[in-house]
């Protein structure tokens, strides 16, 4: 077993590494080293034996690094490998390794006839981290797929099978969001075995595919109707398209507790206007949820707004997605999500989340 620097063989230990390389923002300064990890042993060694502070790395997706990058070791996942359990009642269980990309997962299992990961097409990054992120698109989120993960925990080096239940899964989050005590090795799903989706529940998504809400569709067809909405708003990578150098969309959308709700949207309202409709979701018991991108554009960043002399910009296509432009500087992108979070709280008194995950960096 071996730990290997990325593209630089026999010089692990001594190699800065550009992370930028390794986002899907291309943005982010040199981490001291980087390594490489294609097993799970090797994943459990290098947090074991790597010199100083350990950022694990992913697909990068979901990662925005400061300009000084990473005083510390960089360990990329790349272990691969996946699983089917048959269970005899029309479900499977799908065993995946935290490495693998997750895009191709879901590929592999809509053309293997299962059903269940469709909605989640074209999100970009590695299995282990959606369940981190309690990822989700389209009307489905990874924790109603998800049924365990085994963690490996980074300080006793100690490997934990782990329900889904108690892993505190909500809105873009869960128990391990934010810190840095265990990572996700591998992750089980139970998916149908009979080729169909989820029942369609987003309107965008039903509307696109000529049914009703809850209906169920063919997979192939969910999916290839998930990744045409994407592609038109610049969420599919492609390094060709500057609307795609992001980390997708980089505000969550702000929940709000039912006794604040009233006042939320009459101020809202005193901006809009009182006919204007305000966009309101359920987000769980005594939760309601608003639409950040809805009110980002109303307080006066359209889509294509640009920022720092136009390194950085909104995207063309999707006002939640926060662009480089090909020359920008992780600082740039920082002072263009200031803005837009002031602004949204100037005008309606609604702060803002990020939702990647920030290295060495602040909105603060």
């Amino acid at each position: 077993m071996s730990l290997r620097p990325t593209e630089h063989p026999g010089t692990a230990r001594r190699t800065a590494e550009p992370l930028r390389d390794h986002t899907t923002l291309r943005l982010g300064g040199p981490a001291t080293e980087l390594w490489t990890a294609t097993t799970a042993d090797e994943v459990a060694d290098a947090l074991r034996s790597a010199p100083g502070p350990v950022l694990v790395l992913g697909g990068g997706s979901n990662l925005v690094v400061g300009d000084l990058g990473f005083d510390g070791t960089a360990v990329r996942l790349a272990h691969r490998g996946t699983r089917v359990d048959p269970r005899g009642d029309g479900t499977v269980h799908l065993t995946v390794e935290g490495g693998e990309d997750w895009d191709t997962v879901v590929a592999c299992a809509v053309e293997a006839g299962l059903g269940g990961l469709e909605c989640l097409s074209g999100i970009p990054g590695l299995v282990g981290a959606t369940p981190v992120q309690n990822v989700g698109a389209y009307g489905v989120e990874i924790s109603q797929v998800l049924v365990s993960v085994d963690l490996l925990d980074r300080a006793t080096g100690d490997v934990h099978h782990v329900p889904a239940a108690d892993l505190g899964l909500t809105y873009r989050g869960s128990v391990l969001k934010g810190t840095d005590r265990a990572v996700v090795l591998r992750a089980t799903f139970t998916l149908t075995d009979d080729a169909t989706s989820s029942p369609i529940r987003y309107t965008e998504l039903a509307r696109a595919l000529g049914v009703r809400q809850d209906d169920r569709v063919p997979a192939q067809a969910a999916r290839d109707a998930v990744l045409a909405l994407r592609r038109g708003k610049g969420m599919v990578l492609d390094p060709t398209d500057h609307d795609t150098w992001s980390a997708g969309s980089f505000f969550t959308n702000p929940v709000v507790p039912h006794p604040d709700l009233p006042a939320t949207v009459a101020r809202i309202a005193t901006v809009v206007g009182p006919d204007v409709p305000i966009p309101q979701y359920p987000a769980g018991e005594g939760h309601a949820k608003l639409s950040a991108a809805w009110l980002i554009e109303r307080a006066g960043f359209a889509k294509g707004h640009l920022g720092a002399g136009g390194r950085v910009g909104l995207s063309t296509k999707h006002t939640l997605a926060l662009t480089n432009r090909g020359s920008a500087t992780t600082a740039d992108l920082l002072s263009l999500a200031q803005d837009i979070r002031a602004g949204v709280d100037n005008a309606f008194g609604v702060t803002l989340h990020p939702e990647p995950v920030l290295v060495n960096c602040s909105l603060a």
